[in-house]
């Protein structure tokens, strides 16, 4: 836990001035029955009023300050408890930000959302408790026994007694609460996952009535939750009674035996009450430490999960800060051997591929599912790493790149476009953020979408919901070109981005993207857009199994010549054969 609350060091005067608030209640707490007792033995049964009136109002002035004292010691914990809160989640997000793609996948989505959310709200509780009551607590239950001890060190034993057996319960307690709170986040992790899934597919989950079948899913993992939380909750719950059963048989012998002391005269009633007084107090601290280690088990679970993601350092996207020195990208790329496995898998997915594509021209890449074709991609920007090989941009290779600017000369669509909540302008805008709107909407005309935003009544402010849900797939694909565009890069990488795209707005966005100073990467499905590319790459199992033109590939490559004839019959047919 040392590591997450080093996030608390900016605040660390705030947290002083808290602390240092809160002893003053608790001096207040552990005062008051030393009056108490004077008030009994020199006021009441001494018969002098004056004593009464003049130590009252000093309990009177001790409460006021308590008071005060209480309340500006909560504004200070909660300051420090939301400024560290802010800066652990801040830096959680930007430590999953610099993961690379290998080490991102190590960690379930839903589980990076719970430590973002549930995991870091878990460690703030527990820090404004810590600064509010949670060491007032023990600190009680300490200076009471001390006062105690002040006031008649016989009657004090009786509360000790049972001390040892105390402490030795309340370690292992929380070490079991530990444990068992750990598996219940994993069952919240979970729980988000069956959500975020049933969320993402809600059209197709309606499409094919499967609503029974995903709330009997979301059931089944919810009552692994709910177990689980009970069986933690239900352990926590025998804290309290055993607290409380060890400390009224102490509070009943300080009575007994307090009582046969005031009759021998060796203690005064004030002393007596006193003590039972500062018994009491213990009590209620005790009363609370049930909720105390519950709050504390969550926390330190939940400090583990989140230690886990920020000493995460060794698949971290490494750069360099500085300039590579190299000049500026030509779109000139060269791939020599390259294989690629994923990590933790025998089996590559990429094997001993090597291709040129020279600055301006179009390379389109062809394959069946599964042959690696956006893998091959993805390691151009180094989104992964090639395991074996040489990728060279510019004559230079790419890990001689910052990535920067490596990434900085790029433009990547994906298969599956990605649009963010906000306007159309502001979703372009996402690929350079120092773009005029002029040159937003030149490339919104490239990308053959400027019509159809302009038919839109807020035009490029209309918002764009959810995922793009209020957007058609072909509006979707062209806006991410779009965006693409709007970097004007020296490589422009489309990954079977025109796939929703009629003949005609296919064939209009290939015609204006001639004039663009870009070398492209083109993952196609339709022969009739390979043709249109300077050479045509096609994988089969990670493996190229054809390199040339289509014309080439025509006479040397069977696989070509079926993928053809599928799609051609007097017109295209798309997705005929899912090649690609």
């Amino acid at each position: 836990m040392r590591m997450v609350f080093s996030y608390a060091k900016p605040y660390k005067w705030a947290a002083v001035i808290a602390l240092l608030l809160m002893l003053v209640e608790l001096s207040v707490e552990l005062i008051q029955p030393l009056l108490i007792a004077k008030i009994i033995d020199d006021g009441i049964v001494a018969g002098n009023e004056g004593v009464i009136w003049t130590w009252g109002s000093v309990m009177m002035a001790l409460a006021f300050v308590a008071l005060v004292s209480g309340v500006v010691n909560s504004y200070f914990a909660a300051h420090v408890a939301q400024g560290f809160s802010f800066d652990l989640r801040l830096a959680l997000f930007r430590q999953i930000q610099a993961f690379s793609m290998a080490t991102f996948l190590r960690f379930p989505t839903a589980g990076l959302i719970t430590r973002l959310t549930s995991d870091v709200t878990m460690v703030q509780n527990v820090l404004f408790m810590g600064l509010r009551i949670m060491m007032r607590a023990p600190l009680l239950v300490i200076g009471s026994l001390v006062m105690a001890f002040v006031i008649h060190a016989k009657l004090a034993l009786y509360l000790v007694v049972g001390a040892p057996f105390l402490f030795f319960f309340l370690v292992m307690m929380t070490r079991k609460g530990v444990r068992y709170f750990a598996q219940v986040q994993r069952r919240l992790d979970r729980v988000n996952r069956v959500i975020q899934e049933n969320l993402q597919a809600v059209r197709l989950i309606k499409a094919y009535l499967r609503g029974m079948y995903e709330a009997s899913r979301f059931s089944r993992v919810s009552d692994l939750l709910r177990t689980d939380t009970v069986k933690a909750m239900r352990m926590m719950e025998m804290i309290l009674p055993i607290l409380l059963l060890v400390m009224n048989v102490s509070l009943m012998a300080v009575l007994w035996f307090g009582a046969v002391e005031v009759r021998e005269g060796g203690v005064q009633v004030g002393e007596l009450v006193a003590i039972v007084n500062y018994a009491m107090r213990m009590t209620g601290s005790f009363s609370m430490f049930s909720f105390i280690i519950i709050a504390f088990s969550r926390a330190k679970a939940s400090a583990e999960r989140i230690e886990e993601v920020l000493q995460t350092d060794g698949n971290l996207e490494k750069d360099r800060s500085e300039s590579s020195g190299f000049d500026s990208m030509e779109g000139d790329l060269r791939l020599e051997n390259v294989s690629f496995r994923y990590p933790g898998k025998a089996e590559p997915i990429l094997k001993n591929v090597s291709f040129h594509v020279s600055p301006g021209e179009k390379l389109a890449i062809m394959g069946a599912t599964g042959s690696g074709k956006s893998t091959l991609l993805n390691l151009i920007p180094r989104i992964f790493e090639a395991t074996e090989g040489k990728i060279y941009v510019s004559g230079v290779d790419v890990t001689e790149w910052s990535l920067k600017e490596l990434r900085d000369t790029i433009g990547l669509v994906p298969q599956q476009s990605v649009l963010f909540t906000g306007s159309i302008l502001e979703n372009l805008a996402w690929g350079d953020a120092e773009a005029h709107v002029d040159e937003l909407e030149e490339a919104a005309k490239k990308a053959q979408i400027h019509e159809s935003i302009d038919l839109f009544p807020q035009k490029y402010d209309t918002r764009v919901g959810q995922q793009g849900v209020n957007l058609s797939g072909g509006q979707k694909q062209r806006l991410s070109i779009a965006r693409a565009l709007v970097r004007k890069p020296s490589l422009l990488i489309l990954d079977d981005s025109t796939s929703a795209l009629d003949v005609k707005t296919e064939t209009a966005l290939w015609d204006a993207l001639e004039g663009e100073a870009a070398t492209m990467l083109v993952v196609t499905q339709k022969i009739r857009t390979a043709q249109g590319a300077h050479t045509i790459l096609l994988l089969d199992e990670g493996e190229v199994v054809g390199y040339g033109t289509h014309e080439e590939l025509m006479e040397q490559s069977a696989l070509y010549r079926k993928i053809a004839e599928s799609q051609t019959e007097g017109e295209v047919v798309p997705d005929a054969t899912d090649h690609s």
